[in-house]
């Protein structure tokens, strides 16, 4: 037979639990996610750079693919790990993140084509940055070097910017998500 103490030490090691599974359900799935954005961003470079004229169709289809992708993957592992509202809160977090930030590069700036790129690196990886306060400070060590590459592909890799852009800003999302998924 068992005291309350001791039953009570034994619930409080089962929400210890219960956490922790919760936190790696969340990484897993937001590693997923954020892989599958990685290879989208290095998909839309490489595409890019070899069909320039389509550039805006090839990152509008990426943009598209990646919503839609990020809701399927957070509605999916929501409904088996139980965890509902994680699709809804994915979901308009990435509404505002995208509002928020096509407003900023199209609407208050007005920017070419490579200080796009750069605002949109940079402005993500300040999300990855403050995620990294909270989840690891990885995060915020994969945000740093990515933004410092990103200023210096800016500056000095010329023609070679987009695939630059494709080895960097993917390389980091694929790792980062990578990262993620072994927690």
């Amino acid at each position: 037979m068992i005291d309350s103490q001791q039953a009570g030490a034994a619930l409080s090691d089962i929400d210890d639990i219960v956490r922790r599974v919760r936190q790696s359900q969340f990484y897993r799935i937001s590693g997923l996610i954020v892989i599958m954005w990685g290879v989208l961003v290095v998909a839309g470079y490489v595409a890019t750079y070899a069909r320039p004229q389509q550039g805006y169709a090839i990152w509008i289809a990426a943009d598209l693919i990646g919503i839609a992708g990020s809701i399927a993957i957070s509605a999916f592992s929501g409904v088996r790990s139980g965890a509902g509202t994680y699709a809804i809160r994915m979901t308009i977090a990435l509404l505002l993140f995208v509002g928020f930030g096509f407003y900023c590069s199209v609407g208050l700036g007005h920017f070419g084509p490579r200080q796009v790129i750069v605002f949109w690196t940079l402005y993500t990886m300040l999300f990855y940055a403050l995620a990294g306060l909270w989840f690891g400070y990885a995060f915020v060590a994969i945000a740093l070097c990515t933004s410092a590459l990103t200023l210096v592909g800016y500056h000095y890799a010329f023609d070679m910017f987009l695939l630059w852009m494709a080895a960097t800003y993917g390389g980091a999302l694929i790792l980062g998500g990578l990262w993620m998924c072994r927690t």
